[in-house]
C-alpha cells in the first residue's frame, strides 16, 4: 500500500467517516507490504499482507475476451481527460489489468486496484484493496475512476462515484449503465462515461 494513500482510507463499516491510523510492519520504498489499518471509530482492524490492504473477503470473477479488447488504455487515458500529474485513479476489478498502460501515459498518478483479478500485484504506482462491497475510500477523493465489465453493476457504480472527485469523470467497461449523480459523456464500443455532477 502506498504510503501516502494512508489519509484517504475509510472503514467500511457503517458508521460516520473517520480517518484511518496505519501501523506499518515492514516497508519497500514508500509502499507498506505489511502492517494493520485500524478505524478509531469501530476498534476494527484490517491486515495489510504483501502488500493488499483486506478490509475483507472477497470472490474473483473472470474478465471476458470482451472486456480485454474494449479497455484499451490509449482510450480509457483519452476518456478520463486529466492532463496533469498527482492525485489518485481507482480502478475497479478487472480494470487493474489496465494500470501498467495507463500508467506509462498518466505519470505521476496513483492508481488504486479494488478487488482486482488474482494475476494483479502490488507495484510501486498501484495500490492493491480488497472487500466484498465497498470502496474503503473517503468521498470525492479520486481523480478518475474506472470500472472492469465485472464491477459495472451496484454496489461499484454508486461506490465509484462517491469517491469520484465533483467535475471528473467514471469509465464503465460496459455500455448498459445507469448511474444516478453522473452525466453521461459518451457512450459507445463497449464503453460508457460519465461526469460527477455539482450537488445543489
Amino acid at each position: 500500500m502506498f504510503i501516502e494513500l494512508s489519509e484517504f482510507l475509510r472503514c467500511p463499516e457503517p458508521h460516520e467517516e473517520s480517518f484511518c491510523v496505519v501501523a506499518p510492519g515492514m516497508m519497500a520504498g514508500r509502499m507498506i507490504m505489511r502492517g494493520i489499518v485500524g478505524c478509531p471509530v469501530c476498534q476494527r482492524e484490517y491486515p495489510i499482507r504483501q502488500g493488499v490492504v483486506h478490509f475483507g473477503e472477497t470472490v474473483a470473477t473472470p474478465a471476458t475476451a470482451a472486456t480485454a479488447e474494449a479497455a484499451d488504455p490509449d482510450v480509457i487515458w483519452t476518456l478520463l481527460g486529466l492532463t496533469s500529474p498527482g492525485g489518485f485513479v481507482v480502478l475497479g476489478g478487472s480494470a487493474a489489468r489496465l494500470v501498467r498502460g495507463l500508467a506509462e501515459r498518466m505519470g505521476g498518478v496513483h492508481f488504486v486496484g479494488v478487488n482486482p483479478p488474482p494475476d494483479v500485484e502490488v507495484s510501486p504506482v498501484l495500490t492493491l484493496l480488497a472487500h466484498p462491497d465497498r470502496i474503503p475510500l473517503r468521498r470525492s477523493m479520486a481523480r478518475g475512476v474506472v470500472l472492469g465489465a465485472d464491477a459495472c453493476r451496484e454496489p461499484w457504480i454508486s461506490e465509484g462515484t462517491r469517491v469520484l472527485l465533483t467535475g471528473l469523470r467514471l469509465v464503465a467497461v460496459a455500455e448498459a449503465v445507469s448511474a444516478p449523480g453522473l452525466d453521461q459523456v459518451a457512450v459507445g464500443r463497449g464503453l460508457w462515461v460519465g461526469q460527477k455532477r455539482h450537488q445543489r
